[in-house]
């Protein structure tokens, strides 16, 4: 049976809108047990200690990665080093290059954690680059071009190689997506017996 791990994005939790409405969709099939929801730490050292962590415990061959904002930098980098299927929304590029004008406070939008940024936090982030992923079977990008926080383009660029899907107006949310998680479930190996019929929005 296929398993989603969800990536949460920057001061994000898996109490965000996306992750609930997949978190809903996965219940309505029955689903709930094969999808991960962790609460990452927001130093990328320990958050990718606790993706591992996950990783390692499922089982990576029927494993798929959907990481948002920063967790589509976190995913790009583990579906390279375990060998897995990714499908990013809005995902950042070379996080580490456009971070000087966050080493401010931070607050988590969910939960109110205070924490202030370092070097550290850069150089880790650094770290974890990897090239630009080569396999569109294996890759699924989905961008909105109304996105706030980040510049679409970029995505478009580093992700050229994979299938993308671009949508004009939206936002860095990436607005609609729960009319998209048919779309998700395909591409995650979800025997569609299950979703058809099912209305997600």
């Amino acid at each position: 049976m296929t398993k989603i791990l969800y990536i949460h994005g920057l001061n994000s939790s898996p109490a965000s809108s996306k992750a609930q409405q997949l978190l809903r969709a996965m219940g309505q099939m029955g689903l709930a047990e094969y999808l991960y929801l962790p609460a990452l730490h927001h130093q990328p050292r320990q958050a990718i200690q606790q993706l591992d962590a996950i990783i390692n415990g499922a089982g990576a061959d029927q494993l798929v990665l959907v990481g948002s904002s920063l967790g589509g930098y976190y995913a790009t980098h583990l579906a390279q080093r375990y060998g897995l299927k990714m499908l990013l929304i809005n995902p950042s590029v070379r996080p580490h290059r456009r971070f000087d004008h966050c080493l401010v406070m931070q607050t988590n939008y969910y939960t109110g954690e205070q924490w202030m940024p370092t070097e550290e936090h850069m150089a880790t982030l650094a770290e974890l680059e990897v090239p630009p992923p080569l396999e569109p079977a294996r890759c699924q990008v989905w961008l909105q071009t109304g996105d706030e926080t980040l510049d679409y383009r970029e995505a478009e660029d580093y992700y050229r190689a994979c299938s993308l899907r671009i949508q004009a107006g939206g936002d860095h949310g990436y607005s609609g997506f729960a009319r998209q998680l048919p779309a998700l479930l395909a591409f995650a190996g979800v025997d569609p017996r299950l979703w058809r019929g099912i209305d997600f929005s």
